[in-house]
């Protein structure tokens, strides 16, 4: 079932950002993320709230079979570059970052892989005697507010020598080539028959602030997004309202879901919240399910055996805040590669 809900006047585009995702069971390969499955614990209920500023995930896992385990829970975030790009691009963790498990603070390691053109060159940044903070960081155009060491000499002639410095088309200063995809992990015990409750939470990467006063090219909108005839009604009557520059505030939330498919069953009991800082935004997304408006803000479905075939994109509108969020950077703990 699509649904668009106006609940609101509508508003205008903003770029869309890197989905954020759940957590799965798996490791990380020099190909990326692999997501693993496991026949032993199942996701008895996930409880997905979603707003503009924060998402907030709560999970209940229970080992079904006769023995205890133990899983590598994974979180990947989106692979970033260097800070020289002319645009707003989205960097390392995002902000307001936590875990808990049962209630208690969850400390992760994280695993580092830089990339060039799809290679991991992590082996060979490290083999040149670069640390954590240059590969994550970079020691140049570094898009973070860390203190970075710079490049020795014989380093950067070697980087160059590899192509993992270049130079930009209109600036003759060498640049860092490399992507960098962080992921946190940790390994979580589930005892035979028991629950476990994992939580965490993030502000989403977005682009936001004023957007332009159309709704992308064809059916673009209306196939990410499910914009029916009131969805445009009320849109261009806004727009209208806003006279020639039709800008308002606008932002795109995405979330990655398909990765719940890794748990035994898929969701048991999967519950979506979307929630509106005031009670006029607009909210377009497609989604199965029947919402209902459980507040002035909040609107909820409810769905059993929920095994996803599509990821989370939400459409936010006529916001209070126009601001971005970019994130920060990522935390570097016990750093290390995990072998094919």
């Amino acid at each position: 079932m699509k649904l668009a809900l106006v609940l609101a006047p509508v508003l205008a585009l903003a770029a869309s950002a890197p989905a954020m995702a759940n957590d799965g069971i798996g490791s990380v390969s020099t190909g990326g993320i692999i997501v693993g499955k496991t026949d032993a614990v199942a996701m008895k209920k996930e409880v997905l709230t979603v707003s503009p500023d924060l998402i907030k995930v709560e999970y209940e896992f229970v080992n079904e079979s006769k023995a205890d385990v133990e899983e590598t829970i994974i979180f990947p975030l989106p692979p970033y570059e260097a800070g020289y790009h002319p645009s707003p691009t989205y960097y390392g963790q995002p902000k307001q970052f936590s875990i808990e498990v049962d209630g208690q603070r969850r400390d992760y390691q994280t695993v580092l892989v830089a990339k060039l053109d799809g290679k991991d060159v992590t082996a060979r940044l490290k083999a040149l005697g670069l640390t954590d903070r240059q590969v994550a960081y970079f020691p140049s155009f570094s898009p973070f507010d860390r203190k970075v060491e710079p490049l020795t000499a014989a380093q950067k002639k070697a980087l160059i020598a590899d192509d993992l410095l270049a130079k930009l088309s209109d600036d003759e200063q060498w640049v860092p080539a490399w992507s960098v995809t962080v992921v946190y992990q940790w390994r979580q015990a589930f005892p035979a028959g028991k629950t476990v409750r994992v939580r965490h939470q993030y502000a989403p990467f977005v682009a936001a602030g004023p957007g332009a006063s159309y709704l992308g090219e064809g059916k673009e909108f209306e196939q990410k997004y499910c914009g029916d005839k009131a969805f445009y009604a009320t849109w261009n009557k806004l727009a209208k309202q806003r006279g020639e520059s039709g800008f308002v505030n606008a932002k795109w939330v995405s979330y990655i879901l398909k990765t719940g498919n890794t748990w035994k069953n898929g969701i048991e009991d999967f519950t979506l919240n979307l929630v509106k800082g005031k009670p006029d935004e607009l909210i377009s997304l497609c989604f199965p399910g029947t919402f209902t408006k459980i507040n002035p803000t909040t609107l909820q479905v409810k769905l059993r055996n929920f095994r996803p075939t599509q990821d989370l994109n939400v459409y936010f509108g006529n916001l209070e805040d126009g601001g971005e969020n970019t994130g920060e950077a990522p935390t570097l703990r016990s750093n290390y590669l995990i072998k094919k």
